[in-house]
């Protein structure tokens, strides 16, 4: 009977949201600590939903599963997401809410590494997260796995090879390398960007398109006023320093 109580309450919960958010763990952009959901955008989001006086509830789920999930099902809302050409026609997008920039970064001490162009990476060894963008990018210009080009499990990894000298250069996404090197009590000033890899592209919330457009309206225009009055802005110091 309790058990059954809890479920009924749980459900009655979720039904009263407007809006049913979705997001994968990320850190620090979306992420689950002490089962709770956090992060930049997570942060960014309730502030946003609580601007235009909407209700949200919030699960992670596997990126596809999520993704699947909101192109399917009305008032949902996914994130954190890249807003691409191939995707724009399946959602309804709020925001820009912050920039994605993936670096190749060499330890701040390392000034013997130059960087002229992207041939110049076959003369290092270079790391990259298994399965990314970025280790496809390396792959493209040249790069062979096991020689010019590491692929590693974690960003935590990665810095970690980077620092005891088995990398010469790591490609991360710009929050990740901030967020690793905040773990450590480090400052972003240990390592130094050498090349962009990809910095054309932002994020964004993504909604069903089924959602009503004035309740995608409420959202961009609370997004609007906290970036306008730097509310946006102030969460974005509490996990970037630039």
């Amino acid at each position: 009977m309790v058990l059954a109580a809890a479920c009924c309450w749980c459900a009655a919960a979720v039904a009263a949201a407007d809006i049913h958010a979705y997001t994968e763990d990320v850190p620090p952009l979306n992420y689950l600590e002490n089962n709770n959901v956090q992060g930049y955008s997570t942060e960014v989001l309730r502030l946003v939903a609580k601007e235009a006086g909407l209700k949200l509830s919030i699960d992670v789920l596997p990126w596809l599963r999520a993704y699947a999930k909101v192109e399917s099902t009305p008032d949902t809302l996914l994130y954190t997401i890249v807003r691409t050409p191939e995707r724009e026609q399946h959602f309804q997008w709020v925001g820009p809410i912050g920039p994605r920039r993936i670096y190749l970064y060499r330890l701040a001490a390392r000034d013997d590494i130059r960087i002229a162009s992207p041939n110049d990476l076959l003369r290092y060894h270079n790391g990259a997260l298994a399965g990314s963008a970025a280790a496809s990018q390396l792959a493209a210009l040249g790069l062979q796995a096991g020689s010019a080009l590491d692929i590693g499990h974690s960003d935590a990894t990665n810095l970690k090879k980077l620092q005891l000298g088995r990398l010469d250069l790591v490609a991360m996404l710009d929050w990740a390398m901030a967020w690793q090197l905040r773990l450590q009590g480090k400052t972003e000033k240990a390592v130094a960007p050498v090349l962009l890899l990809d910095g054309k592209l932002e994020y964004w919330f993504a909604l069903n398109r089924a959602t009503p457009p004035e309740r995608v309206k409420q959202l961009q225009d609370a997004l609007n006023r906290i970036r306008a009055d730097g509310r946006l802005q102030a969460i974005r110091r509490r996990y970037r320093s630039d």
